[in-house]
């Protein structure tokens, strides 16, 4: 059976979750899910990863992974939702040590929260290889829009890049969050966009011109070509300066101060207080 890839667009937050397997009765590997999320009531629902729960049981999968390519700041992950239902084990860059120390600074965590990364099942060291059922993949370190992205490449041929590039008219991922370094993006850049002309890139997010509609699969070759930001030809220097300008006119993501706070538990919400509720921290004049 060959590796086929379901992919799963969030409008509201211009996500790609995707599924990976080999057919049914397989197992597969989960990718950047969505926990919605209303910032105006500060309450979660689950309609984006119930899709991912009704394609699985559909399909006849075993969930066998639950992958993080990064801390995302634009969405709340639903990995410990999806576990519950599903199974699997939620991974991650060993990176994300990195990051959980610079937030828990700037929130201000409790003590008791480890900076270990020990709420994930597992963490990932750069190129380490693993499976998906029958499938080969490797996770590849790709850090410069935060220290800890990872890109996963599933059956030598395929490439979910989480935020390292965008698609090719919309071009990188900012490099301003605290971590970020546009430097380092350039390279992890450029060590994807070294495969093969042929290999299938998958986006993260998409957040097309007007003239098109939401769009994520595209090549090495396509990028090389026509990337606004990373085509052929495109220096280390020029793109440091491009990059550094563009990241200065940008707001902060509308749902960062939420979305990190869930992210670098793994998707789980802090613990409950003595009333039952759980609370989420807004840092002021802190991004």
């Amino acid at each position: 059976m060959s590796t086929q890839v379901a992919s799963f667009f969030d409008t509201a937050t211009s996500t790609v979750s995707y599924i990976v397997h080999a057919g049914v009765g397989s197992a597969c590997a989960i990718i950047d899910s969505v926990l919605d999320y209303d910032p105006k009531a500060g309450r979660t629902h689950t309609e984006s990863a119930d899709k991912l729960i009704a394609f699985v049981h559909e399909h006849t999968l075993t969930v066998q992974w639950l992958l993080e390519t990064h801390a995302h700041a634009d969405h709340l992950s639903a990995a410990p939702y999806l576990q519950t239902h599903l199974g699997g084990t939620i991974a991650i860059g060993e990176s994300i040590r990195q990051v959980q120390g610079v937030f828990q600074k700037i929130f201000n965590l409790d003590a008791d929260f480890a900076l270990d990364g020990s709420q994930f099942g597992h963490l990932f060291h750069p190129d380490e290889n693993f499976m998906i059922g029958d499938i080969p993949a490797q996770a590849i370190h790709v850090p410069g829009h935060t220290p800890a992205d990872m890109a996963y490449v599933i059956d030598n041929k395929i490439v979910f890049v989480g935020d390292t590039l965008f698609m090719p008219d919309v071009g990188s991922a900012r490099c301003d969050f605290p971590g970020g370094n546009a430097k380092t993006l350039y390279k992890s850049a450029q060590r994807i966009l070294s495969m093969p002309d042929d290999t299938l890139l998958y986006m993260c997010h998409d957040y097309p011109p007007a003239s098109r509609e939401a769009s994520w699969e595209t090549t090495v070759a396509d990028q090389r070509a026509s990337n606004i930001h990373l085509h052929d030809g495109a220096t280390e220097a020029e793109f440091v300066e491009m990059r550094s300008k563009r990241d200065a006119t940008l707001g902060m993501p509308t749902l960062i101060l939420p979305a990190i706070q869930i992210n670098i538990r793994a998707g789980h919400f802090p613990p409950t207080e003595n009333n039952g509720v759980a609370y989420l921290k807004l840092p002021l004049n802190a991004l």
